[in-house]
């Protein structure tokens, strides 16, 4: 058995969990250069929410941002997290704007694309493996983990096959709400050794306080790479933190070969920036009802936030229990951005009028269209009929019916234009994007 290696994630997900993604870009370049020396698999540090965090509430460009990261950290390969046919933004693109935001992400610095899609249809996961391999990224094709009668080890086994055929470098086990026990964890991941060739990684969340079990467990099984944020944002809905990994594995054949007290020392760094914008820390506590309602825990913030702005708090925990219904009537998707945004709400309205389904917001409609791909289990049949109210299903992957956009873009952003990145920025958050370039030219 060899050593396993870490994934540092403070600089996208543990701010992105615990910080409402508001480090700013300054505040982590001092400690790059030492984080760079402490000898990581990769570091974590952009895609997800980071990019609209970037240009909505920093003012800052997110391809600068990689740009200087880059310069930094000169050993250590700089990971994004993509979310397969949708980008980082909550709608599928078509292929060519998907290829460029590839090409543009690898040409300023990012080596490994880990790819996902919210309902594990691995189609929508192709042309994104393709494109990272085609310009010469580490291409991370990622089985996003739930629970529900349709979701068994064999159901993963089979997605992991799939992946590893369409040419992904390694895989990514990915459970953002926490739901992965130990044992499970162990048997899974001992199965995926046997069945595929190509490295595992886990990716968890400790929302459930699972996640650091279930990481020993794994290690146990073989898994490669564990993702772990420093302890100033790690654990609660974060990841497990690093320090403590670091120092159990130390003198066993599991060392991951870093560092202890230099990595305590960068936490530092990160503690006091955590300590000044307090007014965004998120919950380092535990939430076992996760286990039942399956809410992550970036979406368990938001709809907080969402219930008290529509003064219905006293509703949260109706809310709560009308979530896994919604699930279940829409074929039980796993619950990560688009899906958890769009069940979500759905399951807000329906608390909120008291009547099921009587407002139904676009996006479930979409989502009973196929435009986000295949459930993967049936969904509601009175339900569906109630709101497509005849319209047909979408046959076949979707981005496949979607016609080139990137000059259409192009034209509508010419006069912002100051690199040829500015175009897939407004692709993907054009409002946002269009004020941001408004103030950079004032």
């Amino acid at each position: 058995m060899t050593d396993v290696k870490l994934t540092e994630t403070i600089l996208r997900d543990g701010h992105q969990s615990l910080l409402a993604t508001r480090m700013e870009t300054d505040e982590m370049l001092p400690v790059l250069e030492e984080m760079d020396k402490l000898g990581y698999h990769s570091m974590e540090v952009w895609g997800g929410a980071t990019f609209d965090s970037c240009i909505r509430y920093l003012n800052e460009d997110p391809w600068e941002r990689l740009r200087k990261f880059k310069q930094k950290a000169k050993n250590t390969p700089l990971q994004m997290l993509l979310r397969g046919q949708n980008i980082l933004g909550y709608k599928h693109y078509p292929d060519d704007v998907l290829e460029k935001f590839v090409e543009k992400s690898i040409k300023n610095g990012i080596d490994i694309i880990r790819i996902f899609d919210a309902l594990n249809d691995v189609r929508n996961l192709k042309r994104a493996i393709e494109f990272t391999n085609k310009y010469g990224g580490h291409a991370q094709g990622t089985i996003v983990y739930t629970t529900s009668p349709l979701h068994d080890i064999e159901h993963y086994i089979e997605t992991a096959k799939e992946v590893e055929r369409m040419g992904a470098d390694s895989l990514c086990l990915k459970d953002m709400a926490g739901l992965l026990a130990p044992f499970e964890a162990y048997n899974l991941i001992k199965k995926l050794k046997e069945e595929i060739n190509i490295p595992i990684q886990l990716h968890a969340h400790n929302t459930t306080g699972m996640a650091a079990m279930t990481y020993l467990k794994a290690i146990e099984a073989g898994v490669d790479v564990i993702d772990t944020a420093l302890s100033a944002l790690g654990s609660g809905s974060s990841q497990p933190s690093t320090e403590p990994f670091i120092y159990v594995l130390q003198n066993s054949q599991y060392d991951t070969g870093i560092d202890f007290d230099k990595a305590n020392e960068i936490n530092e760094h990160f503690r006091a920036i955590r300590d000044s914008k307090k007014e965004f820390l998120g919950s380092f506590g535990v939430d076992p009802r996760v286990l039942k309602s399956q809410i992550p825990g970036g979406m368990l913030s938001n709809l907080r936030s969402q219930l008290k702005d529509q003064n219905m708090f006293d509703k949260y925990d109706e809310v709560l229990k009308e979530v896994p219904k919604v699930r279940a009537e829409m074929g039980y998707p796993p619950l990560v951005t688009p899906t958890s945004q769009i069940i979500g709400i759905q399951a807000v309205f329906n608390v909120a009028t008291g009547d099921r389904y009587s407002v139904v917001s676009k996006e479930i409609k979409n989502y009973i269209k196929g435009q986000y791909g295949t459930p993967p289990g049936p969904i509601d049949e009175d339900l569906k009929e109630q709101i497509l109210k005849g319209e047909s299903v979408i046959e076949g992957r979707y981005a496949d019916q979607l016609e080139p956009a990137l000059d259409k873009y192009r034209e509508e952003i010419k006069e912002y234009m100051q690199q040829e990145e500015d175009v897939l920025t407004y692709a993907l958050f054009p409002s946002v994007a269009e004020k941001f370039f408004e103030k950079r030219i004032s």
